[in-house]
């Protein structure tokens, strides 16, 4: 990509609405555009960003056996009413809208109720499971209070997958599976090291759920954790007969912000009951199928890492997701015809800036946008066939031959 090709323009002033540091430089380098409170648009930037995570999730589920599909965001009442979540007074998040014949659909928070209801075509036998389905779509939620950019949006983009099984064996081993294919996923992401797997509540399901927590600043959430992270438990599971249950005592922990980027919980017969999903065992008899969910806030892990590798000049990419590899400048007339050389056949790893700007300019944009790294040409570095490259992570700056850049 061409810089002077771009519609999309930076800006050095930071925009007064967002009060985090990594919303606000989203908004700024361009990967954003605010809408209203908690609704996004995503630039080619952020779309570019949003897809590789997406991406990196897609292969560590479908490495598990899951299957995607993509369902209706309308949603039916009659499925809702059948679980006792149609109701505004018990899901108080809902978005409504009527149709022009009358009556009500809503737009999908989750979809537990339709994915359970489509199961009963395919479902039918202990032969068919177990079986595991995701999507990534947009979710609508009323938020009370959206904040922190994208990562409490009412408007967002969610992968959620569910788990139906024969047996409790059937469901944990799956549980389990999905347990390290986001330990994976969050390590491919680059945040693998500063997110922990956190006990929850677990309803009445389950002595436990688990949450995948995030150390940031701006997180809301808070977590307490051992001397070496080996026990972590959100705050609502605060008790003494949990901290038993983990063998560690309330003065052995210490607590500290984090932001939920992932959950998983057991669902057992909740929404199969309800809406007739069973399964025919060896002996005959009928059974309501097991399920699990399991969510990734795909939107909100964007605005997550945003914020936790920021600093102060804009943002820092990890490599994986980052939009573009090398930031390519030129000085000079040797200098940008030399960069339009490097540049030629290597488009998709390069944002070439080649606007008519003081190079001070173009270098601050390079640290606001977060590229991990800025290759700059001139005819002073090309006296010794050479590019200065400088690490966005580290700011370390090293003089590379041109004959070993390799994009």
């Amino acid at each position: 990509m061409k810089f002077s090709e771009l519609f999309v323009k930076t800006s050095r002033e930071a925009p007064k609405s967002e009060t985090a540091r990594g919303a606000r430089f989203l908004v700024q380098a361009g990967f954003v555009h605010k809408e209203l409170a908690g609704v996004y648009d995503y630039l080619p930037f952020g779309l570019s960003v949003l897809e590789k995570i997406k991406n990196i999730i897609r292969e560590e589920l479908d490495k598990i056996g899951c299957q995607e599909v993509l369902l209706s965001t309308l949603q039916n009442p009659e499925l809702w009413q059948k679980t006792d979540r149609w109701d505004i007074e018990k899901m108080d998040i809902w978005f409504k809208t009527e149709l022009s014949s009358g009556g009500e659909l809503g737009l999908a928070p989750t979809h537990e109720e339709p994915l359970t209801e489509l199961m009963k075509s395919y479902i039918k036998s202990y032969k068919d499971l177990p079986v595991a389905a995701y999507q990534i779509q947009t979710k609508f939620r009323n938020e009370l209070r959206a904040k922190s950019g994208i990562m409490r949006g009412r408007e967002f983009i969610m992968k959620d997958l569910y788990s139906f099984s024969s047996t409790e064996t059937e469901h944990e081993e799956f549980y389990h599976k999905t347990e390290q294919a986001y330990a994976k996923i969050y390590e491919r992401l680059g945040i693998g090291d500063c997110t922990y797997q956190t006990f929850a509540s677990g309803g009445v399901f389950a002595k436990y759920s688990h949450e995948f927590q995030t150390v940031v600043e701006v997180g809301e959430d808070t977590i307490w954790h051992n001397a070496d992270w080996s026990v972590v438990l959100n705050e609502e599971v605060l008790q003494d007969e949990i901290l038993e249950n983990l063998g560690v005592k309330r003065e052995e922990l210490e607590s500290t912000k984090a932001a939920e980027v992932g959950n998983i919980f057991t669902l057992k017969d909740k929404y199969s009951a309800p809406l007739g999903l069973e399964f025919t065992e060896r002996d005959g008899t009928k059974h309501p199928v097991l399920m699990g969910c399991y969510g990734i806030g795909v939107s909100r892990l964007m605005g997550v890492i945003a914020e936790k590798f920021a600093d102060t000049k804009g943002l820092i990419w990890p490599e994986a997701i980052a939009p573009f590899r090398y930031y390519l400048v030129g000085i000079g007339t040797e200098g940008v015809q030399k960069a339009a050389e490097l540049y030629r056949g290597n488009e998709n790893e390069i944002l070439f800036d080649d606007r008519d700007l003081r190079p001070g300019e173009k270098f601050a944009d390079a640290e606001l946008i977060g590229i991990p790294y800025r290759i700059v040409v001139s005819g002073k570095t090309l006296e010794n066939n050479e590019a200065e490259v400088t690490e966005r992570k580290t700011g370390e700056t090293k003089m590379v031959k041109l004959s070993d850049l390799t994009f």
